[in-house]
């Protein structure tokens, strides 16, 4: 395999490592990725990265520092401000396609633990899509950013105040019909409140 090629030649296609580990094409796109908190969708839903983008993230990451397989999905979701981890359903078959590829190999490591390093050639391609690169862990970071927005500390305090204070009050041998027809309007007065901020 050429190697000096652009991330568009050398992510699109069938992949030299797709027969030789039964993994077809698809198998390697980020379908199972883990949206957590405020991030966005979770199950499948819109993929973060395609399974070209995920070799180069996880490329640049073993390149950064050697690393096994459960150290990457971790890495990866430090990154994000805890909003996204990739699965291992799509972690280890990608980082099988590297290996593939000659872009990574595995290291002697203690455990059943693999862990992997770059390759020169892995570094090549690294070095020829850097802006690429770049662009995918600003995505990233960008999706740290917006979990950030969107479930900050003081509304996760203001959600966990709201949630004791319902089943408090709600479990008193003393709530009937009435209360409940009112302490749903005021939480649909709350919604429409929020709802209209600017």
């Amino acid at each position: 395999m050429r190697f000096g090629m652009g991330y568009g030649a050398w992510t699109g296609g069938p992949r030299a490592g797709d027969h030789g580990h039964g993994h077809g094409p698809r198998d390697h796109g980020d379908e199972h990725m883990t949206w957590k908190r405020g991030g966005g969708p979770r199950g499948r839903g819109r993929r973060l990265f395609d399974g070209g983008e995920m070799k180069l993230v996880l490329l640049k990451l073993i390149a950064d520092s050697p690393r096994h397989g459960y150290d990457l999905i971790r890495e990866v979701e430090g990154l994000s401000g805890g909003a996204y981890a990739p699965s291992p359903g799509v972690v280890y078959p990608t980082l099988s396609t590297l290996d593939d590829m000659g872009l990574i190999e595995e290291q002697k490591s203690e455990g059943a633990k693999k862990r992997f390093a770059v390759t020169a050639e892995g570094q090549a391609i690294l070095t020829e899509n850097m802006a690429v690169v770049d662009g995918l862990f600003a995505r990233l970071a960008a999706v740290g950013a917006e979990s950030e927005r969107t479930d900050g500390a003081p509304i996760r305090r203001a959600m966990g105040n709201l949630r004791q204070v319902l089943q408090h009050r709600l479990m008193r041998e003393d709530v009937n019909e009435d209360t409940l027809h009112e302490v749903a309007a005021l939480l649909d007065e709350a919604a429409q409140k929020i709802e209209r901020l600017k």
